[in-house]
Parts: structure tokens; C-alpha cells; sequence
């Protein structure tokens, strides 16, 4: 068996270095670039004199700069290991503790399969179908993201200076609300409006028929509350606020708005169609919390299903199991998640359980005991619903079948059924909820800590503090010599 460590590089050179069995090397530190005839020597290389012909490969996942090589190796039958960077900053500790290099890094990475072969997983490359859907996925958390953030700098310069304007109109992105922004956005010239002449503009750019006297009303004394505030004391402008600068701002966050929202809408019906055509059963929206946005990210980042050896291997996998701590005869409860998985799985796992939890019996019972009987609070407890979940989205991805909800006996039952039994066995009482909430769980560990330093404080002062403090106060102590106190003892 021969091995290639390579620290992969970006934009430089990789370097690389071939190790025997036993991790000595057989060659110096070599760079190799992304160019097949370099690495198609590097693996002929290290095939001389190898038992068997077998290579392997060890490298850290840095930026997409690895998936070139992934590919060329695994399609040459050469085995690459994709290790996660903290295994080889330990190892490189170890070696070299006050130095790091690329040199001492691609050494360090060809003899990680000597020192945690166990830990070591082979890389599984999806086929392009699911790599393409997990690039869409992660595209569409982005601009997820950025209709989120433009939402929320709109509303954060609106209730700042529009304050009231959000409990008058109610939605501040409702779609009349660009044209109101675009035309009365300053207030002094909204005031001066007359309210029936505004009424009926409110109903043309499609406001409620109904509301629209009482909205001009609201939305004239919001301006009136605004001119107040930002206005001088005669009612002429603001000297510190300009509205028609503030409404170029907001117009051009609402245009930026727009697109996103537009290539979000497409990019979700691409994600759509492809998933339909990896996944056709679309078994997996049989699971309740699941939907139709969660299976299609379950359906690409979990791919083959049979690469992982079983249930402990998928829960590792995925990052919502809890870390382990355990000395002799302690060991540790109610550790962190360890969050090795993908992000974005465990995001849609959360979102589910939350769902699911109101809904299966089973994980609904799960809930219960941990709120109720282990005094986790809501968001422990719902990761733990998110760890029965995923066991429940590999069974129906493992045995391509849908899923059938049954109760805490196993006797399958109607959803409406599954309601009822929820309903009547496993909702938690108020009380249990606000007694575990984070804050309640934090007073109370600051008033466990106020006790104990109260209890030190009443506690008879030793020998040696009087001492210290009699002396501090003034009293006079001989002291004996040293040699003298050590023959008295």
C-alpha cells in the first residue's frame, strides 16, 4: 500500500509526498499542478514496487481546489480519503508544534492512515445529477439570505424614520407599498395632502377597498409623528435627516429585492424538476415537516444512501448527535451537538422535527420526555426530535417505500389519529416550558452560584486569615527565624 499525502493549494502549486507502508518516504516533497500528465506520473510512481497496486490518497477539503484531483484519482481506481483539516492541524502539532508548512503538511497527511485509520472515511463522489442539486441548494440558501437581509435593512431605516408605519400598513413589502414609496415618501408632502384625494390613490395602487379612509388617516398622522420627531420646532426639514435621499436608498434596495426574489422563484423550480428526476417516488415528502422544501436537499446530499455502514455512521455523518466526554467512570451529559455535518442539512433537519413533532406520535413522544422528564429546553429538545427524523429519512431513501406514521406501540394510525394521541398524551404543560426556557436556566445557575459565594463568605475564617488580617489592621506578630520553625515542626 502506497500513499500520496497532498496539501492542495489554489492557486499555487499542490505539494505532494509518497509514503510506503510503514510511513517512510520515498520521495522528497514534489509539486504537482492540476495537469493529468503530472498526475498520472505522481500515481505511476508511487505504483512501482507496490503489493498489489493499490494507492490511496489523502487530502483536505480546501476551497473546490480538491475536487479536480477527487476526480481524477477516483476514476483511475485510486482511493481518496477527504480528511477534515482539525485531524491534520492535530497530527501537525504533534509532529511539529511551532511550525507549519506545506512541506510538513502533505507529510502529515500521508501518514494519517498510520496514526487513525479508523477515522479515515473513503470519499464518496455523487454522481452530476446530485453534486448539480447540491450547488443549487446552497445558491438558493444565498439568496435565501439576501431577500432576508434587504428585508430587514428596509424595516430597520423605516422604523427609524417612519416610526409607526409598520403597525399602520401592516406588511411593508406588500406590493402597493413600492408605489406609495415611490410617490409619497416624503412626509411634509404627505401631510399636506388631502386625505380623500389619498384615499383614492391608496385604492388605485391596490390597497384594501375597504380600509383605504382609515389607512390614509393612519399613514397621515405617521407622517405628522415623523415630522415631529425629525422636524425643527417652526415644521420646516429635517436639518438631519434628507427623505428624498432615504427614499433613492429604499427604492434601490427594493430593485435589488426584486431580483432575488425573482431568481430565488426560478432557481426553486430547477431545484423542483431535478429532484424529481433523482428522487421520482418522492417518498420522502411523505414524512411529515418534510415538504417539498426539505426533500429535495435530503435527496441530494445524502445521494447514495448505501455508503454510509449504518444508523451510527449516518447520525456522525449528519452532525446532530451530541459530543461525548468520559473519563474512568464519569462521563458527561447534555454535551453540545457535534455540527460535523453539512450545514444545510442540519438546518432542514431542525426545521422538520419542529413540524414533525406536532404531528408523529412517536417523535411527539420523544419531545415530551426530553422537555418533561430530562429538563432540556425547547431547542435541545427539538434536536433531538432532528436526530429520529434523519434515522426516519434514511429508512425511506434505504428501502424505497413511503413512510406510514404509527404510534408509541408501532400500530400504524391515521394522521388525524396521530393528532389526537399527541394531543391527549404529550403536550407539555406551560409551566415545564417557561421552567426550562434558556433564561429560567440561567437564573437559576446564577442563584446556585450566589449561594455558594454567600456560604464561603460565612464560613469561620482560618488561622492563617486572621492572621493576615490582624496584621493588615495594625497588630504586632513576631515572627520566628525559618530554621527555627522547621525544627518545631
Amino acid at each position: 500500500m502506497r500513499t500520496i499525502g497532498i496539501d492542495v493549494s489554489v492557486t499555487a502549486p499542490h505539494k505532494a509526498v509518497v509514503v510506503e507502508e510503514r510511513g517512510n518516504a520515498l520521495t522528497t516533497v514534489l509539486q504537482v499542478r492540476n495537469d493529468p500528465a503530472e498526475l498520472e506520473a505522481l500515481v505511476n510512481y508511487a505504483r512501482q514496487g507496490a503489493a498489489g497496486d493499490t494507492v490511496q490518497v489523502v487530502m483536505e477539503p480546501t476551497g473546490l481546489a480538491w475536487l479536480p484531483l477527487a476526480c481524477y484519482f477516483i476514476q483511475r481506481g485510486v482511493t481518496v480519503y477527504l480528511v477534515n483539516t482539525q485531524q491534520t492541524s492535530d497530527l501537525r502539532k504533534f509532529y511539529r508544534k511551532h511550525a507549519k508548512s506545506d512541506r510538513i503538511d502533505c507529510r502529515v497527511l500521508a501518514r494519517l492512515p498510520l496514526v487513525n485509520p479508523d477515522k479515515l472515511h473513503p470519499l464518496h463522489l455523487a454522481d452530476a445529477d446530485h453534486l448539480s442539486g447540491q450547488r443549487w441548494c446552497r445558491q438558493q440558501e444565498v439568496l435565501t439570505e439576501l431577500i432576508t437581509a434587504v428585508k430587514n435593512r428596509v424595516q430597520s431605516w423605516e422604523r427609524a424614520f417612519w416610526p409607526g408605519l409598520e403597525e399602520a400598513v401592516g406588511d411593508l413589502f406588500a406590493p402597493w407599498m413600492q408605489r406609495f414609496r415611490q410617490v409619497w415618501y416624503d412626509p411634509w408632502q404627505l401631510t399636506a395632502a388631502d386625505g380623500a384625494v389619498l384615499a383614492r390613490w391608496l385604492a388605485e395602487a391596490g390597497a384594501d377597498q375597504e380600509q383605504v379612509e382609515s389607512l390614509a388617516a393612519a399613514l397621515q398622522q405617521v407622517a405628522r409623528r415623523s415630522i415631529a420627531l425629525f422636524g425643527t420646532p417652526d415644521g420646516r426639514p429635517s436639518l438631519y435627516v434628507d427623505y428624498a435621499t432615504l427614499q433613492d436608498q429604499v427604492l434601490r434596495e427594493l430593485r435589488l429585492l426584486a431580483i432575488y426574489q425573482v431568481e430565488h422563484q426560478n432557481l426553486q423550480r430547477r431545484i423542483r424538476a431535478l429532484y424529481r428526476q433523482v428522487h421520482p417516488s418522492r417518498h420522502l415528502e411523505t414524512i411529515k415537516g418534510v415538504g417539498d422544501q426539505g426533500a429535495p436537499v435530503f435527496a441530494f446530499f445524502i445521494a447514495d444512501v448505501e455508503r454510509f455502514a449504518g444508523q451510527k455512521s449516518f447520525r456522525g455523518w449528519s452532525g446532530m448527535v451530541p459530543r461525548s466526554d468520559q473519563s474512568g467512570e464519569v462521563e458527561k451529559k447534555g454535551l453540545p451537538i457535534s455540527q460535523a455535518g453539512p450545514d444545510i442539512i442540519k438546518k432542514y433537519a431542525y426545521i422538520a422535527a419542529e413540524t414533525a413533532r406536532q404531528w408523529d406520535p412517536q417523535i411527539a413522544a420523544i419531545y415530551y420526555d426530553q422537555m418533561v422528564n430530562k429538563g432540556k429546553h425547547h431547542i435541545q429538545a427539538v434536536c433531538c426530535c432532528a436526530t429520529h427524523l434523519l434515522d426516519r429519512v434514511r429508512a425511506v431513501l434505504r428501502y424505497r417505500r413511503p413512510y406510514e406514521v404509527r404510534d408509541v406501540d408501532g400500530r400504524p394510525v391515521t394522521w388525524q389519529e396521530a393528532r389526537d394521541i399527541i394531543a391527549e398524551r404529550y403536550q407539555v404543560p406551560e409551566e415545564v416550558r417557561r421552567r426550562n426556557t434558556q433564561r429560567a436556566r440561567k437564573a437559576r445557575r446564577d442563584a446556585r452560584a450566589e449561594r455558594k459565594q454567600q456560604k464561603r463568605r460565612s464560613r469561620p475564617r482560618t488561622t492563617r486569615g486572621w492572621r493576615r488580617n490582624a496584621t493588615s489592621a495594625g497588630a504586632d506578630f513576631p515572627s520566628a527565624p525559618c530554621s527555627l520553625i522547621i525544627s518545631q515542626g
